[in-house]
């Protein structure tokens, strides 16, 4: 039962107790019961109004998710183009690649040998700056025969 049915209910039941609403007790039930019946029609309306804002809000949320989708897709499909020509026309085939994990987002990171020889690379996911330290690795040479690196 709802609200203004309650009400309803309780107005039949002043008018079936047959008070007299010339007296004081009759003339507060009579008040009570007629604030309630504003009350019900008042929150009746707010309810109403509330359906149709959640309504228009669904319906400009809907409108909202299809335009992230638009702009957001193609920025997507821009970026992996991208990153691919990077990767493409950047880095030779006979270069080597590195990786390492960022400490900081724990996103793995790659690089080339120039990352390396600069000694410092910034995180591309959070800006975290990686310094390589390359003191401790020996500089001569390992390959055995015919070399084509540059240590001796």
């Amino acid at each position: 039962m709802e609200i203004n049915e309650k009400v309803a209910y309780l107005k039949g039941l002043l008018e079936g107790m047959e008070l007299d609403t010339t007296k004081k007790e009759g003339k507060l039930l009579a008040a009570i019961i007629d604030v309630l019946e504003d009350i019900s029609l008042e929150l009746e309306d707010l309810w109403d109004q509330t359906d149709e804002l959640m309504d228009g809000l669904d319906a400009v949320s809907d409108d909202l998710e299809d335009v992230e989708d638009v702009l957001f897709e193609d920025d997507d499909d821009e970026e992996d183009d991208e990153d691919s020509e990077y990767y493409e026309d950047d880095l030779d085939e006979d270069e080597d690649c590195y990786a390492t994990t960022c400490p900081t987002c724990e996103e793995t990171i790659y690089f080339d040998e120039s990352v390396l020889e600069e000694g410092e690379v910034i995180c591309p996911n959070c800006g975290e700056k990686l310094e390589f330290d390359l003191s401790s690795l020996e500089e001569e040479c390992d390959c055995e025969g015919e070399c084509d690196c540059d240590k001796e």
